[in-house]
């Protein structure tokens, strides 16, 4: 099943066609998107049976598209994730998951455009998991069952701001408005052939800049929410981004950064695309 933010209503997604789930509902599940994780098992359950085209309420139009979520309690994200990463950041792969968090005011949908602040902001295409039950203390084996589905995301990153001393601000450098965008919709994992092995890529202007797989991550999802869970519980709709491979300005030599007048493409197979145009903001050189 696929379920996104059409017009900032909750649909079903089918094809070419959306469900509006709370026309076709009767009204048994709210119109706003953020509000279905708190009733998710009894959602999937009655969206099975209305995914097709007979059921369709409109066509699917993508520019229409938001972010599935905009309102989680809880943003995680996970640095250091993929072993070339780490090489090209400088450092050792972690032993523990580097965790840290962006503020959910960043959030933004899969075509929104997006304000270059500076001149070192970079890009990050990342798998995203949100998590579709109450989660607190989930052993591994269990993981899988609370996350509600999968999207792609981008962790864009002011580097100036994230690396600013004596203790770097990962938080504020990732969170500037529009720095989280995510979509085009939320994909349940049973939809995919391998939910453990998705390629994942970034281009600018049809340059690729980076071409994973996330079964290289160090941290699988099912290790992430176990890990995550042990220390922070976390409700319905929260979001985990998981980090990225190699491949960012930043690791470059010479390092490179977003310009504005290009489009950023983020990619991850089976889950479809972010296509994100970048602008000038008021901070831009020569603005």
């Amino acid at each position: 099943m696929r379920i996104g933010r059409a017009h900032g209503r909750l649909v079903i997604i089918d094809g070419d066609g959306v469900v509006d789930a709370a026309t076709v509902s009767g009204g048994e599940f709210s119109a706003d998107p953020d509000r279905v994780f708190a009733v998710w098992d009894r959602f999937t359950e009655w969206a099975g049976g209305h995914a097709d085209p007979g059921a369709h309420t409109g066509p699917l139009v993508a520019d229409g598209l938001g972010a599935p979520v905009l309102a989680p309690s809880q943003v995680f994200g996970i640095g250091l994730n993929y072993r070339e990463h780490a090489a090209e950041s400088g450092v050792d792969a972690p032993e523990v998951p580097p965790v840290f968090t962006k503020f959910r005011s960043c959030l933004a949908g899969p075509h929104a455009a997006v304000e270059l602040p500076s001149d070192r902001v970079d890009w990050e295409v990342e798998l995203v998991a949100v998590i579709g039950r109450f989660s607190e203390r989930v052993p591994e084996e269990k993981a899988w069952s609370c996350v509600a589905g999968l999207m792609v995301g981008q962790d864009l990153s002011e580097r100036r701001v994230q690396l600013a001393g004596p203790v770097p601000q990962f938080s504020l450098g990732k969170s500037f408005p529009g720095f989280g965008p995510t979509g085009p919709w939320l994909t349940t994992p049973d939809e995919l052939p391998d939910r453990d092995d998705l390629r994942l890529t970034c281009s600018v202007d049809g340059r690729v800049l980076q071409d994973g797989r996330t079964r290289d991550m160090i941290f699988s999802v099912p290790e992430l929410v176990a890990r995550i869970s042990a220390v922070c519980p976390m409700a319905p709709g929260d979001l985990i981004f998981t980090g990225t491979p190699s491949g960012v300005g930043m690791g470059r030599q010479p390092p490179e950064f977003l310009r504005p007048g290009t489009t950023l493409v983020s990619t991850i197979e089976g889950l479809g695309e972010l296509r994100n145009a970048l602008v000038a903001g008021p901070g831009f050189p020569g603005r």
